[in-house]
């Protein structure tokens, strides 16, 4: 029997893309360049949450597990310093600590090393897709891939580094050592003082604005449609698909329904008895005008655990992760912290006029790794979140990993190591 409760859907689509972050817009891309009738709903402006105030950063060389052997026993002892790079914010929260003994489980050298190929496997073959769209589909995105590098000046931290960071030679990622002298012949913006560095050519970077604005341009062009302002308040499986209705009374209905929410995707999914292990890692990031002495390439000093990354129109520091739940808060001893680890790295650390201070919540998994694919016992209903502070460099393989499975194709990377399916039996 129909349900009369419900208002009638004012247009029915064959893939409703619920989020308009970088994930999502590069999930509709994906299936609009392959026909698909795609809409796109997002609850604020296109990339304006997660994806907006990162570093823009595209790194194979981030495929080292978050959860790494003492990782445990740092946040330990930054638990009470604000300011520190990785923060957990002691406070009464259930699923926070469950998520953080899950993660706490993980940080030893067997898992640990087992964790970097699913990882891997999805940083590079992003970076190949990336650079074809950009090249294939003419993106004004500021794009460039000629490399990112982490300065070190503590030597035995840089010796532990490099050790750690030729693991990722086996998973195809070119890493190369350099001594202090060749890093700041490199990079004339370092302050002295540079022990050593390592150099990950196959990096990259764009402006994380300017990507979201141009994948919702190709959705466009392909002629899917993208709608901005829609807070959905409900979603079911209706009569062949999936019914939405948002919180100013509007309804969608269509046949398959891709939620790529970022980390409000575990509420909106929870109607549906769907639990996913997700909380909000809190990033921060700050922007100037260039200075004078920009870098040439991303950097990441990595004592203080800052990025930087200079465009031609632009400057920003950025990083830190912070545990804090969904607080909105900006807070200041966390963008202070930022710009001091700049003054102990580089010569002139920030630029002039300050344009925006900024934070963005990222989408994190106790594992480090995304989920995608299909939502299991919930027909039709698909899932790209948990990118943690991947987004960027996973979009484009996320996009075309989601649009293989939907439309039946051979996978661009084997799936199995992303499914939701992986959390049952942990």
């Amino acid at each position: 029997m129909p349900d009369h409760s419900r208002p009638s859907p004012e247009i029915a689509d064959e893939v409703l893309v619920l989020g308009g972050g970088v994930a999502g817009l590069a999930c509709a891309q994906a299936l609009a360049e392959a026909g698909q009738a795609v809409r796109v709903l997002e609850r604020d402006r296109i990339g304006a949450a997660t994806s907006l105030g990162n570093c823009g950063t595209l790194t194979p060389s981030h495929a080292l597990p978050l959860a790494a052997p003492g990782m445990v026993g740092t946040a330990l002892r930054w638990m009470f310093t604000p300011d520190a790079p990785f923060l957990v914010r002691p406070r009464w929260d259930p699923e926070l600590w469950h998520w953080m003994l899950r993660f706490a489980a993980r940080c030893n050298p067997g898992t640990f090393a087992r964790a970097i190929a699913p990882k891997a496997a999805l940083l590079t073959a992003s970076m190949d897709l990336l650079d074809d769209l950009v090249k294939r589909r003419g993106l004004d995105c500021g794009y460039r891939r000629d490399g990112l590098t982490y300065v070190y000046r503590d030597l035995a931290a840089f010796k532990a580094a490099v050790s750690e960071h030729l693991r990722l030679t086996a998973h195809g990622i070119e890493v190369q050592v350099w001594d202090g002298e060749t890093a700041q012949a490199d990079e004339p913006c370092l302050r002295p003082g540079v022990v050593g560095a390592l150099h990950f050519p196959g990096d990259g970077h764009l402006r994380p604005e300017r990507y979201t604005a141009e994948l919702a341009r190709l959705v466009r062009e392909d002629g899917g449609v993208v709608e901005e302002g829609v807070a959905v308040r409900r979603l079911q499986r209706a009569a062949g698909g999936w019914y939405l209705e948002s919180a100013d009374g509007r309804c969608w209905t269509a046949r398959e329904l891709l939620v790529a929410a970022g980390p409000w995707a575990r509420r909106l999914l929870a109607p549906l008895g769907l639990r996913l292990p997700l909380v909000p890692g809190k990033g921060y990031s700050i922007t100037t005008a260039r200075p004078a002495q920009a870098p040439r390439r991303p950097l990441v000093l990595k004592e203080r655990s800052v990025c930087i990354t200079a465009w031609d129109d632009g400057f920003r520091l950025g990083s830190t992760m912070e545990f804090a739940g969904y607080d909105a808060r900006l807070t200041r001893a966390r963008l202070d912290a930022l710009e001091r680890g700049a003054r102990e790295g580089l010569r002139e650390p920030i630029g002039p006029g300050r344009r925006e201070e900024w934070f963005g919540w990222r989408p994190m998994t106790w594992d480090d790794l995304p989920v995608l694919g299909a939502a299991p016992g919930h027909p039709g209903l698909w899932l790209a979140v948990g990118h943690g502070m991947m987004g960027m460099g996973m979009s484009a393989v996320t996009g075309r990993l989601l649009a293989d499975l939907m439309l039946g194709r051979d996978p661009v990377v084997d799936p199995a190591p992303y499914r939701l399916e992986r959390f049952a039996s942990r």
